[in-house]
């Protein structure tokens, strides 16, 4: 899928996308223990990179962090603006998040890279690992599979990643992954997540 497809894919489906996944308290128990989890380990600023809605967003500033909101679909930025006036937020893409070399203490990508064509996955993660401090974290939410391969998201064709897979992807992007966490539950795609440290 390209950029402006995914745009438009989401522009048009913004609100109901909203209305079904746009609050924290609507996510997996789980998804909040982890997310805050890794929140309370953050040494300096925080990207939430492809914020959607921008609950999460909104959730990491009340832990206490000083965060912002990136994404690519200008009503997710609009209706987070409005939704959560106290976070910035703005319109940017994985090529070139708008961020200074070395400048944050860590990402949260929660679910943002699902729809990047495989070869497209590494200069993201380059790009991660550009804007984070060494020692900094990312936390990113993906869907398990048994190998990368495309499927019918409802929005705009996702991908299925195994964990081993975006680890050796991590790695070569220059973080030590220290966290793998895996769930599969009736109704549901199979969740993976993983925490990786950006080494020196």
């Amino acid at each position: 899928m390209s950029t402006a497809e995914v745009r438009e894919a989401y522009t048009g489906r913004a609100d109901e996308y909203i209305s079904l996944l746009g609050s924290v308290a609507d996510m997996h128990e789980l998804d909040r223990e982890l997310i805050s989890r890794w929140a309370g380990r953050l040494d300096g600023p925080a990207l939430d990179a492809g914020c959607g809605p921008g609950h999460w967003t909104d959730h990491l500033r009340r832990l206490g962090h000083d965060v912002e909101g990136v994404d690519l679909v200008p009503a997710f930025v609009a209706r987070a603006s409005e939704r959560f006036p106290e976070v910035p937020f703005r319109v940017a893409s994985f090529d070139d998040l708008g961020v200074a070399d070395a400048a944050l203490g860590g990402v949260l990508a929660w679910y943002s890279l699902i729809h990047l064509e495989p070869d497209r996955v590494a200069p993201a993660l380059d790009e991660f690992a550009r804007c984070i401090a060494p020692g900094g974290t990312l936390l990113l939410g993906f869907f398990d599979g048994a190998r990368v391969e495309p499927f019918p998201h409802k929005v705009v064709t996702a991908y299925f990643w195994p964990p081993s897979a975006m680890t050796e992807r991590l790695e070569a992007a220059g973080f030590t992954v220290e966290e793998v966490h895996t769930r599969a539950e009736p109704g549901s795609r199979p969740h993976a997540a993983v925490v990786a440290r950006r080494t020196n």
